[in-house]
């Protein structure tokens, strides 16, 4: 069932095709090399596979502009963690990863969205899934731009630690990429 929702966002969003598996599989890389048990590793890869479910209401033509978002498309893709959240409060079985879907955009210096939360009160589950769904859409070709080369996302993600990035997830993220895991 719940690959069946990824493939309905993926039509609708067809930057997304392949990016929630990519999201699920870095975070639960990182989560393991962070040392988290097992229960959490498997709510880490679930969150990552659904972060983005609540794309499916925000307007394919906003989410496929090749152009600069206008401060009212740029808010209405700001509510897709709020939406996804939403949907997966209501069902049984996910209901207890959508507070990590809700905070996936949040940033560790508190200037994320969307409840604006700060370092720690940020769930870990989250700030995980903020560095492997950030280095994802780095990379990855996007409707307005070419993906960045791995070095340059790796200085973006180094630049942006304490800012967007929890420190200790970033160091994580930075082991992987020195092992060649990333």
């Amino acid at each position: 069932m719940i690959l069946s929702i990824i493939r309905i966002v993926e039509i609708h969003d067809t930057y997304t095709k392949g990016h929630s598996e990519h999201v699920a599989s870095i975070s639960l890389d990182l989560a393991k090399e962070m040392g988290l048990s097992a229960e959490v590793c498997r709510q880490v890869y679930w969150s990552g596979l659904v972060h983005d479910i609540g794309k499916i209401l925000v307007s394919q033509s906003v989410l496929n502009k090749p152009d600069r978002l206008s401060d009212s498309e740029f808010e209405m893709i700001k509510n897709h963690p709020v939406w996804g959240y939403e949907v997966l409060t209501h069902s049984k079985e996910l209901r207890e990863i959508a507070i990590f879907v809700r905070h996936h955009h949040e940033r560790y210096d508190g200037n994320g969205y969307p409840d604006r939360l700060a370092g720690e009160g940020i769930p870990m589950i989250s700030r995980i899934l903020t560095v492997a769904d950030s280095w994802d859409a780095m990379i990855r070709d996007r409707a307005y731009r070419k993906g960045l080369s791995r070095e340059v996302a790796i200085d973006e993600i180094k630049r942006n630690v304490g800012l967007q990035f929890d420190p200790n997830v970033a160091k994580a993220f930075m082991r992987l990429c020195a092992k060649g895991a990333l």
